[in-house]
């Protein structure tokens, strides 16, 4: 969602569409991750969930999916981080995938069933490809400012 939310104030229309391919790739990676969830959990009894250390989960979502972090804090939209500021959005959006491409890193540490890890590591490497997306995107913006002015002021207002 940062993404699809930023292409409205990114006067640039190459990165616009950037933008768009790349928050529509992303929606297709919750889904992934979702299928996943939910084919690990679909068949657990509220005992194993429990024991699983998922109790307090179970009681308010069963065994839905309910997007939140591995530490419990729900998804919400301050995850978007729109600032408006074409080279402000493009530097998050860089930082956004370097530390999804660390969560993942992470996963592939700690999960030994290849069944899982297969489609993390596909999701890592698109993660690696979106970072260095980003920095093209931040690169045709910077060509196009005034190079005494690269970082002082936002082309879009200033």
């Amino acid at each position: 969602m940062r993404y699809l939310s930023q292409r409205y104030s990114m006067e640039n229309p190459k990165v616009a569409g950037l933008l768009t391919d790349i928050g529509t790739e992303e929606l297709a990676h919750l889904e992934i991750v979702a299928a996943i969830i939910r084919q690990l959990t679909r068949d657990l009894s509220a005992k194993e969930l429990e024991a699983a250390g998922f109790g307090p989960y179970y009681i308010d979502h069963t065994a839905a999916i309910w997007p939140q972090s591995a530490g419990g804090i729900p998804f919400n939209a301050c995850e978007f981080q729109s600032k408006g500021d074409t080279i402000t959005d493009l530097f998050e959006d860089m930082a956004a995938e370097q530390k999804a491409r660390t969560t993942y890193d992470n996963i592939l540490r700690v999960v030994k069933d290849q069944e899982v890890a297969d489609p993390i590591k596909f999701l890592r490497e698109r993660e690696i490809v979106h970072f260095q997306r980003f920095g093209e995107g931040l690169r045709i913006v910077q060509d196009e400012l005034d190079s005494r002015n690269f970082y002082a002021f936002n082309p879009q207002f200033d």
